[in-house]
Parts: structure tokens; C-alpha cells; sequence
């Protein structure tokens, strides 16, 4: 990624390979209690704590962009043709330059926090509140959506689960609590979690992507272009419904402080994890595309299931996907949950968060996870009682917006960075590789806010506002604490 025809510019290398120099370098720093400039570069680990290495990393990464809306997918994109397939490649593009960048800053600011971090170090405290605000929100509801979601697919293999709204409200309160209690444990069991989670749902993600090519019928592709779009409004209308399934590829750079060597291996495995992720994608569609008729697939509720039932006979295809969706969900919440910990964490070190959010226990702000879990509870048990329809939907489709403003300034920052004096430490053309990269990015980051929809982006401009309260309280407090 670096070229080897220059050094590294003064800003690119971390002052400690480590972590930095500054706030949280090392998964345990607030627990020894030591003030931040006199943490230990190799930070005490318990038999609980263990930073993770690249595998667990690139885990963290694919299975937090690797949801449970993959299962559902083709299906999705199949109105508009096999031309959906384009969609996807340019937004793989997009995602994976986006990655590319959070690499580049991750090896400038290798410490927990991710985007909250990067904005903060290019544009002070207000935007980093914004970043970290914006992706705490995400985090909490899109754990809520994810837990409610997977309650249709346990219906499948436990019925009684499905017969009444209490019952699926607990079903649903229990995913949520697992991946809370994991955590609890500290973050050795959080990288087992999450390791054994990816590995079990890529099988039969695997199994699809690659053992259905063996299958492939190309009369089963149906048309190139379905509708009666043109060739760029079909591009355009399936990447609006693909657009979020990248949405995650900043989960290494968030937990690097809990990533060994975070200078080198947050990049590497923000791009092992995207591009896995993308062949999965890519993969399972077309092999779906291939062994489902298309007719059949536009009806389908479950594309998946009716891929291997294709490939084998049978009906147990169901109960497989089913399977597989559960424990990807239940991976993905164990990734989010860290995450939404996390930010908060780093926010409050800086004064930007309340002070609370600093607490750590074997290795994880345990604050942060406890409140997660307690609001995304809150917002299942709304769900299931509230007398309004459509509250919820609201809510999870705000956060497809709050979700990219940390990337938007995130590429802003990396822009800022680059041009903002240092091109004479940098060879001429590595900094226009990575001003390009940082431009493509920015322009995939505006594209997600663009396909956010102008209901979601106008709530979502009200709930980032809504924060500014907190933020000028937080500041006066930290003004307050300097005097």
C-alpha cells in the first residue's frame, strides 16, 4: 500500500506500533487507571483480555458487513435484472476504496475510535461529536433491527417462538443480551464469538456462492435489464437497495485499540474483510441468478433456501438458511456490540462523552455495552407494544443516514490531511493515488447519504442536532475542568 520510492511522511508513522502516542492505545489503559500520557505502550493483559490478531480482525470486519439481509438479496435486486450485478460491482468499488482510506488513516491514528478520532484530529472537537454521536446511534437501532429481524428466521426452527408477539419479544431480547454477556466476559471471549460466528455463516454463504456455480443454468438468468428503466436508472435503482450492504467495513478501525499492531494490521484487514465480504456478495447472487428461474425468484422469500434445495433436492434448504441466518445475525450484534462501546469510549477520554463511558472491565468499556444493550431493549420491547405502525421502520431507516456521516468525514478528513501542506513529505505520486482514492470515497460516502432518502436524511439531520445539547454540556464541563 505504501510506496517503497519514499519514506513514510512524519504524519503516516504511528509514534507507537502499538497504538499512537495519545488517548487509547491499549485495550486495558483505562483500567490501570494511569492518565493518558503515561500509559504503558504494552498495557497489563488478564487471562479475559487478548487483543486480536489479523484473523479475528478480518472476522470483525466481514461479519459486521454481513448481516442478515444477504438471504433476502437476490430476491431484492431480481425485478431489475441481471444488470443488479453492475450495481454491485461499482458499489464494491466504491466500499472498497472507502476501505482503502480508513487503512491510510488507521496507520495515521492507530487507536480505538476509528472515524470519531480521524474527524476530531482534522477538524476539532464539534465534528468529532458529530462522527461519534451519529455512529453511537447506529449502533444502538441497527442492534435493535438485527435482533428483531432474526426472530422470523427462529421461527423457522423453533415454531413456538412465532406464536406470540411476548414470545417473539423475548426471542428477540435474548439475541440481543448474548452478545452483551459475551462481551462482559472480556474480549478474548469477544474474538472467539466472533471468529466461530463468521466461520459458521460463511459455509453455507460458501456453499451457494461457489458450489452453486457447479449448478449454474444461464436460462435461468432472465433479462438483463427487467424494467423499463434505462440502463443507468436500473444501475441506480438496484444500488439504492444494495447501497447499505457495505455498511461496516469501518469495524476494525473503531476497535484498534484492541487490535495487535493496529498500524499495520487495521488496514490489512479492513481490506481482506470488504473484499471478502464482496465475494460473497457477488458470488452468492450470481449462483442464486443461476440456479433459481427468475420468475420463480421474484416471488421468493427465501432465495437462499431455494438455491440449495436447486443444487440438492429436497426441502431442508430452508432449515440451513435458517441456521445460517440466526448465527449471522447473532455475529453481526456481537460485532456491533463492540462497536457501539467503543466510540463512546474514546469520545468520553477526550471529555466529549460522559465520563462513565470510560469504564473498562477485562478489556471492554462495559458502560458503553450495558447501555447499548438497555436501549436497544427499550426499542425491541417498543416494537412489539407500541399502537404505532411504522415508528420503528422510521427509526432504522434514520440510521442508514447516521450511518454515513462518520464516513463522509472520515474521507473529508483524509482529504484535509493530504492537502493540507504535507505533499512535500509525500512522493507526488502516491499522494495523488491516495487524494484519488480519498475522492472516490467521498464520492461513495455522499452516494450512501444520497440513497438514504430525503425522509431519512431530514430526521437524521434532527437527531445529530439534537446531540449538539449534549455536546455544548460535555464542552463546558471540559472548559470548567481545564480553568
Amino acid at each position: 500500500m505504501t510506496s517503497t520510492a519514499a519514506p513514510p511522511a512524519e504524519a503516516d508513522r504511528p509514534a507507537h506500533p502499538d497504538g499512537g502516542a495519545g488517548a487509547g492505545v491499549g485495550p486495558d489503559a483505562a483500567d490501570e487507571g494511569h492518565p493518558q500520557s503515561r500509559q504503558s505502550p504494552h498495557p497489563p493483559q488478564s487471562r479475559h483480555t487478548r487483543r486480536f490478531g489479523l484473523p479475528v480482525a478480518v472476522c470483525l470486519v466481514m461479519g459486521n458487513i454481513i448481516g442478515g439481509g444477504i438471504f433476502l438479496l437476490p430476491a431484492s435486486v431480481a425485478p431489475f435484472g441481471t444488470i443488479s450485478l453492475v450495481a454491485f460491482a461499482v458499489l464494491t468499488a466504491g466500499a472498497i476504496a472507502l476501505a482503502l482510506v480508513f487503512g491510510h488513516l488507521a496507520r495515521r491514528h492507530p487507536q480505538t475510535g476509528g472515524p470519531y478520532v480521524y474527524v476530531r484530529a482534522a477538524f476539532g472537537d464539534f465534528a468529532g461529536f458529530l462522527a461519534a454521536y451519529s455512529y453511537w446511534i447506529t449502533t444502538w437501532v441497527s442492534n435493535a433491527a438485527l435482533a428483531v429481524a432474526s426472530v422470523g428466521y427462529l421461527a423457522v426452527l423453533f415454531p413456538a417462538v412465532g406464536t406470540h408477539r411476548w414470545s417473539m419479544c423475548l426471542a428477540a431480547l435474548a439475541v440481543q443480551w448474548l452478545p452483551a454477556l459475551a462481551h462482559l466476559a472480556g474480549t478474548r471471549c469477544v474474538g472467539a464469538v466472533q471468529l466461530v460466528a463468521t466461520v459458521l455463516k460463511l459455509v453455507p454463504l460458501l456453499l451457494v456462492a461457489f458450489g452453486g456455480l457447479f449448478f449454474f443454468d444461464p436460462a435461468n438468468l432472465g433479462p438483463f435489464r427487467a424494467g423499463d428503466q434505462s440502463p443507468v436508472g436500473a444501475v441506480s435503482a438496484a444500488a439504492a437497495i444494495l447501497l447499505f450492504s457495505y455498511l461496516g467495513v469501518e469495524s476494525a478501525a473503531v476497535s484498534a485499540g484492541e487490535v495487535r499492531d493496529p498500524a499495520r494490521n487495521v488496514g490489512r484487514a479492513t481490506i481482506l474483510g470488504t473484499t471478502g465480504a464482496a465475494v460473497v456478495y457477488l458470488l452468492g447472487t450470481l449462483s442464486v441468478f443461476g440456479l433459481v428461474a427468475h420468475e420463480e425468484l421474484l416471488t421468493s422469500q427465501a432465495p437462499f433456501s431455494d438455491a440449495v434445495d436447486a443444487m440438492f433436492g429436497g426441502t431442508w434448504g430452508g432449515t440451513l438458511v435458517a441456521c445460517a441466518a440466526v448465527i449471522s445475525m447473532v455475529g453481526a450484534l456481537n460485532g456491533w456490540t463492540l462497536l457501539s462501546a467503543q466510540t463512546p469510549y474514546a469520545a468520553a477520554k477526550d471529555g466529549l462523552f460522559p465520563k462513565v463511558f470510560e469504564k473498562r472491565r477485562r478489556g471492554v468499556p462495559v458502560v458503553g455495552v450495558l447501555v447499548n444493550a438497555v436501549l436497544a431493549s427499550c426499542l425491541t420491547v417498543y416494537n412489539y407494544t407500541a399502537g404505532s405502525e411504522g415508528v420503528f421502520e422510521v427509526l432504522v431507516l434514520v440510521t442508514t443516514f447516521t450511518a454515513t456521516v462518520p464516513y463522509l468525514l472520515s474521507t473529508a478528513a483524509q482529504l484535509y490531511f493530504l492537502a493540507s501542506g504535507r505533499s512535500e513529505q509525500v512522493s507526488r505520486g502516491r499522494l495523488v493515488r491516495d487524494a484519488t482514492l480519498a475522492g472516490v470515497a467521498f464520492a461513495f460516502s455522499m452516494w450512501l447519504v444520497a440513497g438514504s432518502g430525503y425522509a431519512a436524511v431530514y430526521q437524521g439531520v434532527l437527531f445529530l442536532f439534537a446531540g449538539v445539547l449534549g455536546f455544548a454540556l460535555m464542552s463546558a464541563r471540559k472548559a470548567r475542568a481545564a480553568a
